[in-house]
């Protein structure tokens, strides 16, 4: 939808070898951030993008700029401890103050929204949650009644939050950076890139690319899982005043654009089985009678072990190697929060949130011997398609009629072109 009313950049391929002080790989928002914050600290920077920019991911945001992601501070304070958990949150709200700021001279449909995290069955979730809020210093409230058509046991509600329309603005801070689109990352050395278009020497590299594609350092193969969300714009529903999230991953998200409702929902492991747009089209059906489906989209969001994205050095063996990467459905100010740490640390630099986001912390969760189990299932079951990734069977999506990667998220469509990474080239499917 975001596409449809929007003046798009476009830059030129590489054309020969070059050199810079940062190499930035990704042309999603993450990467863009990444590239906006280092030029506007005086950095030579370029930015590669396999194919155009915000083609990826970015497109498919629902676009709420929120430190509510989910029920995440009462989690962080018991498994992190009060500073840290306060870190995170003023990381975030620190990304939003950032948006304001560069949304004041740019139409992008900024609008200031209450946010709400809600569940269905457990009131004393969203208390606890309420509880670690005010902790932490900040101002959230318990809040039984909604304009969202469910029965909820409460919410979350946390006021001046904010929306917006995702593309309008970040093509508008794209238009002058450093870019080569087309340019795709064949091989990585140290301190050299090698592309389809010519070699990149660099001092310092970015990876920015939502699925980490470097193998042989940090096992994000391990860290990271993904997972699909699906998306209708109804025209003719009510709309709502606040953005609405479940704090289930199961569950339905709502704001509104214009005069359209957003429903998301229908989420799934990717590879797995989901609700889908049919579980979007039921519930639209029910609750918003004679409403219009005027558009329809899917996402793809990285999922790391905690609830905590993965953001500074890719591994304690690649000083000169950074990372922004596994958002859990957050990445509007996770982008912006990781972009101003890859800033101070590609300038060698200390950041005081980087510790919180450090991807060498300790993986000792109960998630990564769920993620190890889908990897070793994956990699032995007898049948093809496989991932070129690291070799796992591919799962055919029948909603959106492509071959997903249950292991690690890698997409393809039916003739085994390459949608999503961590793969980074097609396949051949064989056809009867």
């Amino acid at each position: 939808m975001w596409k449809n009313d929007v003046n798009r950049v476009h830059f030129e391929a590489l054309n020969g070898n070059i050199k810079t002080d940062v190499l930035v790989i990704g042309g999603g928002i993450a990467g863009v951030l990444c590239a906006y914050k280092l030029k506007k600290a005086g950095v030579d920077c370029v930015l590669c993008e396999a194919d155009r920019i915000f083609c990826g991911i970015t497109k498919n945001t629902t676009a709420k700029i929120t430190l509510s992601h989910g029920l995440i501070y009462d989690k962080l304070i018991n498994r992190f401890g009060e500073e840290k958990a306060r870190l995170y949150l003023e990381a975030q709200k620190n990304a939003i103050k950032d948006y304001e700021l560069l949304c004041n001279n740019i139409d992008c449909g900024f609008e200031k929204r209450d946010s709400f995290v809600y569940s269905l069955k457990d009131k004393d979730k969203i208390e606890r949650e309420v509880t670690a809020l005010n902790t932490l210093g900040e101002k959230a409230e318990f809040a039984d009644k909604t304009d969202i058509p469910l029965k909820i046991a409460g919410a979350v509600k946390v006021s001046d939050q904010a929306q917006l329309d995702p593309l309008k603005l970040m093509y508008s801070i794209a238009e002058d950076l450093p870019i080569f689109e087309h340019t795709k990352i064949i091989d990585l050395m140290p301190g050299k890139a090698v592309t389809n278009k010519g070699e990149i020497s660099c001092k310092k590299l970015v990876i920015a690319t939502h699925f980490p594609i470097l193998n042989k350092h940090g096992a994000y193969f391990l860290k990271l899982y993904q997972h699909r969300s699906y998306v209708v714009a109804l025209r003719g529903a009510e709309a709502v005043k606040g953005m609405y999230v479940d704090e289930s991953d199961k569950g339905l998200s709502f704001r509104t654009y214009r005069d359209m409702l957003l429903l998301g929902g229908g989420g799934h492991r990717t590879g797995k089985q989901g609700g889908y747009w049919w579980e979007l089209e039921d519930f639209a059906k029910k609750h918003y009678k004679g409403a219009e489906i005027v558009a329809r989209w899917a996402t793809q969001d990285c999922m790391t072990l905690d609830g905590v994205p993965y953001i500074g050095q890719y591994s304690k063996n690649t000083p000169d190697v950074f990372v922004i990467t596994g958002f859990n459905k957050w990445g509007m100010t996770n982008a912006m929060a990781g972009a101003d740490i890859i800033c101070d640390l590609a300038q060698g630099r200390d950041n005081r949130f980087s510790e919180v986001f450090s991807p060498s912390r300790s993986i000792l969760h109960p998630r990564l011997a769920v993620n190890a189990l889908e990897s070793t299932v994956g990699l032995l079951t007898p049948t093809a398609p496989r991932c070129p990734h690291l070799g796992c069977a591919l799962k055919y999506n029948k909603a959106e009629h492509s071959w997903d990667c249950p292991c690690h998220g890698s997409r393809f469509t039916e003739d085994g072109e390459l949608i999503d990474n961590p793969a980074t080239d097609d396949i051949d499917i064989k056809k009867d």
